[in-house]
């Protein structure tokens, strides 16, 4: 995982992330199919540095039907990370730090598995009902996962790419427990900073609204 304070190369083990899906969840986990960033409505762009980074969140159960469990059902936003390098040399995000923004100025670091596991033994012991992004209703936690599919969901769709070679796009999930916010995307922010050019030195950040992305999903509704 891309962690808000530093990049790994290898884990040791796979990571945990989330509770069981139901039974009636997509079959067909395919990864999407890598797009140039600028190809993506929530996108910035740094000219001088030929770098465009963009943001897709996997807001609704239809798009989040690419995993094997449910995310969105407690309270985890799943994001799409899309780097492109335009440059002709390679950027680095072995130290990147990649941060949600609430719209109160609140960091919400990308989650590790304990982090997922608290939150879900809260939440079951409690009863608790978590808010679901969209047009749904809040529903109760479901039992967790079996490693099988946690393993296999994370493994498959993860960001993990530290390089980003010249004139090459990588793309991949990160997760953030926003399970304490009403409506996690209004007003947020995904802040990068910390992705270096090939000589070591720092990029300007990056700050990507994601009112740019609900505006274009508003559009794509009308």
């Amino acid at each position: 995982m891309l962690k808000s304070s530093s990049m790994k190369v290898v884990r040791a083990l796979p990571l945990l992330i989330i509770g069981l899906a139901a039974t009636s969840w997509a079959n067909d986990h395919k990864v999407p199919p890598v797009q140039p960033a600028t190809s993506f409505a929530a996108v910035e762009t740094h000219e001088k540095e030929h770098v465009s980074i963009a943001v897709e969140p996997y807001d609704t159960r239809e798009k989040e039907s690419i995993f094997r469990v449910d995310y969105l059902g407690h309270g985890i936003m799943p994001v799409r990370l899309i780097v492109t390098n335009d440059g002709n040399r390679p950027i680095s995000l072995r130290d990147a730090r990649i941060l949600f923004y609430t719209p109160g100025g609140d960091r919400i670091q990308a989650a590790e598995p304990a982090d997922v596991e608290r939150l879900m033994t809260r939440t079951e012991r409690e009863g608790k009902k978590i808010p679901m992004p969209g047009p749904f209703p809040s529903i109760k936690m479901k039992p967790k996962a079996s490693n099988k599919n946690i393993e296999e969901d994370f493994n498959q769709f993860e960001y993990g790419a530290l390089v980003v070679e010249p004139h090459t796009t990588r793309a991949g999930f990160l997760f953030y427990d926003v399970s304490q916010l009403d409506h996690p995307l209004e007003g947020a922010k995904l802040h990068l900073h910390k992705i270096r050019d090939a000589d070591g030195n720092e990029l300007f950040f990056f700050e990507i609204p994601f009112d740019t992305y609900l505006k274009s999903k508003s559009k794509d509704m009308k």
